[in-house]
């Protein structure tokens, strides 16, 4: 199955980036780059455009901030239709250092927001949107915000910016395939004019039967990370999202031999993908960070008293 106007943004150092305080070496993020490209991947989110006022460099690596020199050395040599996408959240960019796309390495911009910054949100992608960017909102938690607020905000989204994509982000891994249809028709009850995405979490073992039932509602843009990397439970794999699209204009070998040159050896230095905490925050529509923390006790794997312990938070 596929529909010519699908999307595929890989997310992989982005998200897999929460792990590790996005601290990938250039080399690795390159052999990426070039290997996504061999893929036929239409965008590569390489991390976030934060502001070194707000974030200490010395704490985190180069993808926290994706300068645009170091944007510029990661396309070097390597020939490429892959388009480079960047994040930023609310109030953690330095809008002063931003150039014009005409002069920057990367071409689209995603704006983050919760429903509760939504005025400030749409205020950032329409300052990017001006200046020459693609655009996108992805508005967060929503399985917490399905009251009229979502609704309201929807139609603000619909009036008053100026992305071109609006994504449902299940970002604690709560939902299921009813609820993404429910979601989308939401959605499209307010989003007129802008293209829908979707960014699923993999807490339920659901990123990725989620996203076929987005493409089933024909939602066009679609994240993924190669191995499932990403904070906590991690995200639909690229992988799994390729061999379903079965569209000749992607191919999955390159994504394949990522896995095996760079994930695979990366797999014994971190953790991520479905485990039992992730799976309980996620069934109950908590934030994933409770569920990071304990790993890192020695009561990890005493699941029954994590469970406990969500259950009276």
């Amino acid at each position: 199955m596929y529909y010519d106007t699908i999307k595929v943004l890989d997310c992989t150092i982005r998200d897999g980036g929460l792990i590790n305080k996005h601290d990938f070496s250039l080399e690795f993020v390159r052999r990426l780059y070039e290997l996504l490209s061999q893929a036929g991947i239409d965008y590569m989110e390489v991390g976030y455009k934060n502001s070194t006022e707000i974030f200490d460099p010395k704490e985190y690596g180069a993808w926290k901030f994706c300068s645009d020199d170091l944007l510029w050395k990661l396309k070097d040599g390597i020939e490429s239709d892959m388009k480079l996408s960047v994040m930023v959240d609310v109030g953690r960019v330095d809008l002063d250092s931003i150039k014009p796309a005409s002069e920057s390495p990367y071409e689209m911009v995603r704006v983050a927001s919760y429903v509760k910054n939504i005025d400030k949100g749409i205020e950032l992608v329409n300052t990017f949107s001006e200046l020459g960017y693609e655009t996108c909102i992805n508005i967060m938690a929503v399985s917490r915000d399905r009251g009229h607020e979502l609704d309201e905000a929807l139609d603000q989204v619909e009036k008053e910016c100026k992305a071109e994509v609006v994504y449902l982000v299940d970002t604690f891994g709560y939902f299921y395939q009813e609820d993404i249809d429910k979601c989308v028709t939401r959605y499209r009850e307010h989003i007129k004019t802008k293209t829908l995405g979707f960014h699923g979490h993999n807490n339920q073992q659901l990123a990725f039967s989620n996203t076929i039932q987005a493409i089933i509602n024909r939602v066009d843009f679609l994240d993924s990370t190669v191995s499932g990397i990403g904070r906590g439970a991690g995200n639909c794999t690229t992988e799994l999202l390729l061999g379903f699209l079965k569209n000749p204009k992607y191919d999955i070998r390159p994504v394949l031999d990522a896995i095996e040159e760079l994930f695979v050896p990366l797999k014994n230095k971190y953790e991520w993908g479905y485990i039992i905490p992730q799976m309980l925050s996620g069934s109950l529509n908590m934030h994933p960070e409770k569920a990071i923390q304990v790993r890192k006790t020695e009561d990890k794997d005493a699941y029954r008293k994590f469970y406990e312990t969500l259950m009276n938070s």
